[in-house]
């Protein structure tokens, strides 16, 4: 069945279902496995929380498929990460489900990134010969454990705000996940001190917010230009500043080709690791808790 005759249905299913009776559980759909994660640890069991972007591959691509329309057309709530990180599919997937209450600039509408100070926020003249650069700067501002103790507490304002009636809830799990991070947090710092400066690599500039939370410095990329692929006179340079930087790591995410790492490996004695970027992203990292372990797990083993 093609898009567009597939569109009339979801549009009718969509008018239904704007008709239905109250929900008895907010449905909330979040672009990726990370903002489900924080949804349901704030909704608990007053939410039903599906994603649409899976954790190893890349959120900056996504099918815009009719499955996720009609996932959206029954949503009670839309969160999804911002600073165009969807901006090539989420627009047209709000549009196609005709869901008038989660439209950009509805109560039911919610991009996390307003939560969090944003770094890389680019100046001058933003074109394509300085590669997919972000306007409102790097939108992965998941990877640091404290931008998500603040999309938590956004999500919580806005479960209350549509759902008042379980407000006590909602405040309750926002608590009980606060306390469990400040925790968490602590072990981590732990075992990542003997990381503090140590000089690596990333692909992408994934985890550059990661690196800024747990003190590790990136002295540069894969890609010469975010999203471009590496040359050869690139990997050359990068694999000389590995060698005299005495780089640890070159990190890599699952959806990226570890391949185009190889050679900066060969030059310069960086071990190259892949990194879940996402939860979902790798085995163990099943929830926003099980990502950051996951990652504090290989980066301080190796493996």
């Amino acid at each position: 069945m093609s898009f567009r005759s597939f569109l009339p249905g979801v549009l009718c299913v969509a008018g239904l279902l704007a008709s239905s009776p109250a929900f008895a559980t907010v449905n909330v759909i979040t672009t990726t496995q990370d903002l489900a994660s924080l949804a349901e640890a704030v909704g608990g069991s007053n939410v039903k929380v599906q994603w649409i972007a899976r954790g190893d591959l890349d959120p900056h691509f996504v099918d815009a498929k009719p499955s996720y329309m009609l996932k959206l057309a029954s949503a009670n709530l839309v969160i999804s990460v911002g600073m165009e990180l969807e901006v090539g599919w989420l627009p047209p997937l709000l549009s196609g489900a005709g869901n008038p209450k989660v439209q950009s600039g509805t109560s039911g509408y919610l991009e996390a990134s307003a939560a969090i100070t944003p770094i890389e926020v680019p100046d001058g003249t933003i074109d394509r010969s300085r590669g997919d650069l972000h306007p409102q700067g790097n939108p992965h501002y998941w990877l640091d454990p404290e931008n998500g103790r603040k999309v938590a507490r956004l999500i919580e304002a806005r479960l209350e705000q549509i759902d008042s009636a379980n407000a006590a809830s909602y405040k309750s799990n926002l608590a009980a996940f606060e306390s469990a991070l400040t925790s968490k947090e602590a072990a981590w710092t732990s075992a990542m001190a003997g990381m503090k400066g140590s000089n690596i690599i990333g692909y992408h500039t994934t985890f550059d917010y990661l690196a800024k939370s747990f003190g590790l410095n990136v002295v540069g990329f894969v890609e010469p230009k975010p999203g471009i692929p590496p040359t050869p006179q690139h990997t050359l340079d990068l694999t000389a500043l590995a060698r005299s930087s005495n780089v640890k790591y070159i990190l890599v995410e699952p959806f990226h080709n570890g391949a185009d790492a190889g050679p900066i490996s060969s030059g310069s004695g960086a071990k190259v690791v892949t990194l879940p970027s996402s939860v979902g992203g790798l085995t163990g990292a099943d929830s926003y808790f099980g990502l950051f372990d996951t990652i504090v797990r290989i980066l301080t083993t190796g493996a």
